[in-house]
């Protein structure tokens, strides 16, 4: 009997399946550019692993007592950072346009997608360079 209960009650606790293509309300809106936002996380993280790889390969190859200043990878890891840095902090600012209201979760996200998904770019690009 209480085995039931727990199972009732971790399927009330899930999340409802939201329709994005038909979305109204402003959780709705809100939940649907969250998703959007974790679908370009996703294939900015996996695109990560790939510059990141080649990149420590590039510095496999490379002498940096040439000219003392940091490798490919570390240059590119710092890179990020600070990218994720600008990446939150410009966003929260743009959310601002909204602030306070229920609309800002929406824009923050959106503005997160965005820029992800151009980072992502730029991470596959960086690469065609080598």
């Amino acid at each position: 009997m209480m085995l039931m209960s727990l199972m009732l009650l971790a399927a009330a606790a899930q999340d409802p399946e939201i329709d994005c293509g038909n979305a109204m309300a402003q959780f709705e809106l809100n939940a649907c550019a969250y998703k959007e936002y974790e679908h370009a996380d996703a294939a900015m993280n996996a695109q990560w692993k790939i510059t990141s790889a080649r990149m420590k390969v590039i510095d496999t190859d490379f002498d940096s007592t040439q000219d003392g200043r940091p490798g490919y990878f570390d240059t590119l890891l710092a890179g990020q950072r600070a990218w994720l840095t600008y990446r939150d902090k410009h966003c929260a600012s743009e959310g601002y346009t909204m602030r306070g209201g229920s609309a800002e979760p929406m824009v923050i996200s959106g503005c997160k997608a965005q820029l992800t998904d151009a980072r992502t770019k730029q991470l596959k690009e960086l690469i065609e360079e080598y």
